[in-house]
């Protein structure tokens, strides 16, 4: 295979990948995944998804968009998530489609809480990241009131060890892109 058939075949995934590189490396700086790369994102993996596929594929992009979106928008909705990574599943998915956003969520939660853990344990605040844990579990059993849960979210953010979690997004997704022999 030349550089020309490497660089062509499933260049839709490449690009995917290179955006997410782009987000995650952002993201991991300013603990932000800008508009200007996940609105673009999303709309182009519209148009797309309409042009390799007609109607059909305009509703596998809006099946795979709404998909991105159902994956991250509780936690984004209860101040656990960040905009701009619902954003960015959201652009996967429309470029993609359902099947693939959601395998590319399920191994990005894997590496989510690997990361995580890892975080905590670079820390040593294992007892403290618990605590807060165990706090928010009940106030999710208790409270269930999903405003209510944001605004007491959005009170705790400022002492709290922030994931960027376009990281995790980046490497979950790239490393299923390439278990799944798409790129």
């Amino acid at each position: 295979m030349d550089w020309n058939e490497l660089l062509i075949n499933n260049w839709h995934i490449k690009l995917v990948s290179a955006i997410l590189i782009l987000a995650a490396w952002i993201d991991g700086k300013e603990l932000k995944v800008p508009n200007w790369i996940t609105f673009p994102m999303v709309l182009s993996g519209l148009v797309y998804s309409t042009c390799t596929g007609g109607w059909g594929g305009m509703g596998a992009g809006l099946a795979g968009m709404a998909t991105g979106l159902a994956c991250l928008l509780p936690l984004y909705a209860v101040g656990g998530m960040g905009a701009g990574d619902v954003k960015l599943m959201a652009g996967i998915g429309a470029w993609l489609g359902w099947q693939i956003t959601l395998a590319a969520f399920v191994v990005s939660v894997v590496v989510g809480a690997v990361m995580a853990v890892l975080m905590v344990l670079y820390r040593g605040a294992w007892k403290k990241h618990y605590e807060t844990f165990l706090t928010i579990f009940s106030e999710w059993i208790v409270i269930r009131n999903p405003y209510e849960l944001s605004r007491i979210a959005a009170e705790r953010k400022p002492t709290m060890a922030l994931l960027p979690y376009g990281i995790p997004i980046c490497i979950g997704s790239i490393g299923y892109f390439l278990y799944a022999g798409l790129m």
